[in-house]
């Protein structure tokens, strides 16, 4: 097996599988600039390699993956930092980090599945929900906390409409900032299978060598017909302007209102706060069987879209 370790993600090729690892465990795998970017370099580098013809996407530690980091710690993104300096506002980064790389998810030529235990929250529940399949541990929850918790429409490639195909049920998932369960997603159709954990990587396993078994050639082509009749559908030009509302909404003045006044200060490029400043903490819905709700899944490490 060859294993290449980047700052925040692990690479696995084992045969014709290859394993994405998100590597942040510690930082509840939150998806910080670098996570971003060594993500986007595993896949690549996947693509790349004619042997592989799957590839799996875990995370290390206690969950999948807690959404974007919000500690408003300078540094975490430079790319948002950089365009408030240059433009006055964040939409381009935007782009470069939450739209970009979550549509070269969408549009990995190979097959993909992820592989959930714990939480996917935010962005994270993207990573694990726009693979072509989606396989839980009976301890798995997602969420979308935006609306209920920042007062944002959505993420900035909202992909509920397209996971749910059920209007009601996408509604109520983003409106209400709704935690589901592993059951329930299984439920709604959002993943397809659900095992116990200690069953799940081998499940992931199991399934990724069924998979591999047919050519490159077909595999791709296959997979290429079900992601351009969703295309036909407008699901890649949805996404994208998912993150033109967000820039809208995040600059009406009521949703700043709502918005924590650390997050304030960071959307106006501001990278200090005044003394005895607490860290925001989040709303969230507690379903059942989940973690207590109103802190993140590593207290330090808010996860949001």
């Amino acid at each position: 097996m060859e294993r290449e370790e980047l700052e925040t993600v692990n690479y696995e090729k084992d045969g014709a599988v290859a394993r994405v690892i998100l590597n942040r465990g510690d930082k509840a795998n939150t998806q910080s600039s670098q996570l971003v970017w060594d993500f986007d370099a595993a896949l690549r580098k996947a693509e790349r390699d004619y042997d592989v013809k799957v590839v799996i996407i875990k995370g290390n530690g206690k969950g999948f993956c807690a959404g974007h980091v919000m500690s408003g710690e300078p540094g975490t993104y430079p790319e948002t930092e950089e365009a408030i300096e240059r433009l006055g506002s964040v939409w381009r980064a935007r782009y470069e980090l939450f739209v970009w790389p979550v549509l070269y998810l969408w549009e990995f030529p190979k097959p993909t599945i992820a592989q959930v235990h714990g939480y996917a929250l935010g962005g994270g529940s993207y990573w694990a929900l726009l693979t072509d399949l989606t396989i839980c541990s009976d301890d798995a929850w997602f969420q979308m906390p935006l609306v209920q918790g920042l007062g944002f429409p959505g993420g900035q490639t909202m992909v509920e409409p397209w996971v749910f195909m059920n209007y009601k049920r996408a509604a109520e998932y983003l409106l209400t900032s709704q935690k589901l369960t592993a059951r329930q997603a299984l439920e709604f159709g959002m993943v397809n299978r659900v095992v116990p954990r200690a069953e799940l990587e081998s499940t992931v396993e199991e399934l990724a060598a069924t998979i591999a078994k047919p050519p490159l050639t077909t595999l791709m082509t296959a997979k290429m017909g079900l992601r351009r009749a969703w295309e036909m559908m407008g699901m890649r030009l949805h996404m994208q302007q998912s993150a033109d509302m967000m820039t809208v909404a995040s600059s009406a003045g009521d949703v700043q209102g709502f918005l924590d006044p650390v997050y304030q200060r960071r959307m106006r490029g501001e990278t200090d706060d005044p003394g005895g400043t607490k860290r925001p903490v989040y709303p969230s819905q507690r379903a059942e069987g989940a973690p207590a709700a109103n802190t993140s899944p590593d207290s330090e490490h808010k996860a949001t879209d």
